[in-house]
């Protein structure tokens, strides 16, 4: 009877095995191929909003840098990031399309990585096919079947996995509708920018003294890390990398009138973005672009170990702070951004019709 059930498992995986076999059968060789070059976050690489043609094989190029990196003063930190930034880069392609990633692992690193793409199907998003020692280099090629923001991290296995999440080696993909972005009526949605925020939490050990260690490479400071990050209490959240990084020169920029289109990853524990001063227009609810989005929000969540799309089209100008409204992380540990727009005025939204003797309105943007 066992046996009889095993050989019927058996044809099942054989037909199974024949049926994936007939859907893999695209002729990779005719698709049109496109390098995509990388930028650092919070800016995105250039893109169509709506595809032009059919399918493509998108080419992209990583490579996983181990950086001594400043979180805030008197904190660095032994960054682990694809391409030498926190988070690591934006990667934009549309449903359909081929990713065809080159992951270099270079000779001067002193571990092994890889990538888990948690857009893609089967071996560990990736990372059973990925994982390369220093000196190595891989090439993976994935089919981007569903649409939506979505994260990828570095994933060796065992406790490597947290320490190198906690250590900032991730970052998000946006796979776009081949024919664009809808609203809540189903409406085409054009966005006039893009940024790509990534958020961070970081574990850094204290000497006891009040001073946070920094250690002479990545594995000599892991067993501390990890053991702080027990206690699930970070010593600092921050947005790009580290504290006030996208604060003054580096603040987002928009005009009045223009829709912003902001796609916000966490690949470790939950966030709660708010915009002060405006909305979600649309919330695409754990990054889907397969459904329909929430409206007028003000705020949205992002669980762990997601990356999240909102939308706004900004009405006044002004400086505005978009941060974790979880205000402690926000305030005190670092996660929170600046946005500068530009514009006219209007004063039948807002207007103060008496001002306090005190009125500072700078003391107000202390965030």
């Amino acid at each position: 009877m066992i046996k009889a059930v095993q050989a019927v498992f058996g044809l099942g995986l054989l037909c199974f095995a024949a049926t994936q076999a007939a859907v893999a059968a695209t002729d990779i060789s005719k698709l049109p191929r496109v390098k995509q070059e990388l930028v650092a976050p919070p800016a995105v690489p250039k893109h169509d909003q709506v595809a032009k043609g059919g399918p493509k094989v998108v080419e992209v190029r990583m490579e996983t840098k181990e950086v001594l990196m400043e979180v805030a003063p008197g904190a660095n930190v032994w960054a682990l990031t694809f391409n030498g930034s926190v988070p690591g880069p934006l990667i934009v392609v549309h449903e359909g399309d081929y990713v065809e990633l080159t992951l270099v692992n270079p000779k001067e690193s002193t571990l092994a990585h890889n990538v888990d793409f948690h857009a893609a199907t089967g071996a560990l998003g990736g990372a059973g096919l990925t994982l390369i020692q220093p000196g190595e280099e891989v090439v993976l090629r994935w089919k981007a079947v569903k649409p939506g923001v979505f994260v990828y991290h570095c994933a060796p296995g065992g406790t490597m996995i947290p320490f190198h999440v906690i250590s900032g080696m991730n970052g998000a993909i946006m796979v776009l509708p081949r024919d664009g972005l809808k609203d809540a009526e189903g409406k085409p949605y054009r966005y006039d920018r893009a940024y790509y925020i990534g958020e961070q939490d970081y574990y850094l050990p204290n000497d006891g003294k009040g001073k946070f260690k920094e250690f002479a490479s990545p594995a000599a400071g892991m067993h501390e890390m990890l053991e702080l990050a027990k206690g699930l209490i970070p010593t600092h959240v921050v947005f790009n990398g580290a504290v006030g990084a996208i604060t003054g020169d580096n603040a987002l920029s928009a005009k009045v009138g223009e829709k912003v289109l902001f796609v916000h990853s966490q690949a470790n524990r939950p966030s709660y973005p708010h915009l002060i001063g405006g909305h979600a227009d649309l919330y695409w609810v754990g990054g889907s672009f397969s459904d329909k989005p929430l409206t007028s929000q003000e705020t949205w969540i992002i669980p762990a170990g997601t990356a999240v799309a909102a939308a706004y089209e900004f009405h006044q100008p002004g400086l505005y702070v978009y941060l974790s409204h979880n205000l402690i992380e926000a305030v005190l540990m670092g996660a929170a951004l600046h946005m500068n727009v530009e514009g006219e005025w209007n004063d039948d939204l807002m207007t103060q019709v008496k001002a306090p003797d005190s009125f500072d309105a700078k003391a107000a943007m202390d965030h």
